[in-house]
């Protein structure tokens, strides 16, 4: 058996557009959307109920439709990273990554030697594979999250860091660490957003974006190849429509 390939982290290398979708916390869910042609499932572990237990299921459940499992946890934390790793996860999204020691922190739990200190042991995505241990580290993404305004500050330094597929930024937490929380369109804070994903992509390196029918053009003809999008909002689209034609007929 041969290791799995990232989709994701393979779209991202052809410079092509890569859809990860959150809000879908059980493995039936994830077979329902698999024939949509995501390219990934955000598990969430921060702020949702995603733990170790539930992991093995959920990784599946994307491997079937050969879609990336993007497991966020809620701590830069080596040990929770390369767990996280072994349950099958093939992409780990860090939170608050506010300088370059905490973005080498993540590539030294994320990557096996000589790139890390991850420890050894065989992911369920490395069962039956003879040379699991050569190609991980091929395999596996890493991303973490701009998401402060320190992060901004010190964004030189963290997209300096070796090993890192994606550098995230992330507007609402971004938006309460400049003082305006819960108004990501303040004119600072998207001023900031935009100069934090110019600066990536500048740098050469992938930059992420919380994405919406609304924005996605523009963040798309800025440089980013990486979306995020909740699947919320276009369920409470797609049934405000319903009930508007159904009232609309009546």
């Amino acid at each position: 058996m041969e290791l799995r390939v990232n989709r994701a982290k393979q779209k991202l290398a052809n410079g092509e557009i890569v859809t990860i979708v959150s809000g879908i916390t059980h493995p039936d869910d994830i077979d329902a959307v698999g024939p949509l042609g995501f390219d990934g499932i955000w598990l969430e572990g921060e702020h949702g109920a995603t733990d170790a237990s539930d992991l093995g299921n959920l990784t599946r459940a994307c491997d079937i439709w050969g879609m990336t499992s993007v497991a966020r946890i809620n701590l830069n934390e080596q040990g929770l990273i390369y767990r996280t790793l072994d349950r099958g996860a093939q992409a780990i999204v860090v939170p608050h990554v506010n300088n370059a020691s905490e973005a080498r922190n993540v590539v030294e739990g994320g990557k096996f030697t000589p790139n890390g200190k991850r420890g050894m042991f065989t992911s369920r995505q490395g069962l039956g594979v003879s040379n699991y241990f050569d190609n991980a580290n091929n395999q596996s993404m890493l991303i973490v999250l701009i998401e402060d305004i320190i992060a901004w500050e010190n964004l030189d330094e963290i997209i300096a860091i070796d090993d890192i597929d994606v550098f995230f930024v992330a507007p609402s937490d971004f938006a309460s660490s400049m003082g305006h929380m819960g108004d990501i369109q303040h004119p600072d804070v998207q001023e900031k957003i935009n100069d934090s994903i110019s600066r990536i992509i500048a740098g050469g390196r992938n930059a992420g974006a919380l994405a919406t029918n609304e924005n996605v053009a523009r963040y798309t003809e800025m440089g980013v190849r990486f979306f995020m999008t909740g699947a919320g909002p276009w369920i409470a689209n797609g049934f405000n429509e319903f009930v508007a034609n159904a009232n609309a007929a009546k």
